[in-house]
């Protein structure tokens, strides 16, 4: 499975941005989960958002609740993650993932085989 971030760029705070993530490849019609991580100069990988696309059932962090959306496209095997009121702690690269994770693992990075290279967001003051 191949996953392709696109959408990053700079924004100012209180800002939006759309990110995309098309998967392609084997199995891409199984529908696993697909998700975001993210991660800031200097600072751990974390997680941001997960959808588990059999049961559309969607997890977000604690700092993301409220402002970030995840949704899918299922005919284009893409998921996207809407994000508004951005704020500078949100500056990070954002990360494209998925594997087979469940609503006791989606929050861990090594439950994810599946990574794609990277999108950059920068919300400036």
């Amino acid at each position: 499975v191949q996953l392709a971030e696109s959408g990053g760029g700079l924004v100012q705070a209180g800002g939006s941005l759309r990110l995309s993530c098309e998967a392609s490849g084997r199995a891409t019609n199984l529908r696993y989960p697909m998700g975001w991580f993210r991660q800031a100069p200097g600072k751990a990988r974390e997680f941001v958002a997960v959808l588990l696309r059999k049961t559309q059932i969607a997890y977000y962090s604690d700092s993301v609740k409220g402002r970030f959306t995840i949704s899918e496209n299922s005919a284009e095997n893409a998921v996207f993650l809407q994000m508004n009121n951005l704020q500078p702690e949100d500056t990070a690269e954002y990360f494209c993932v998925a594997d087979w994770v469940n609503s006791e693992n989606y929050y861990r990075g090594q439950s994810y085989q599946y990574w794609g290279r990277g999108t950059q967001v920068t919300v400036s003051t």
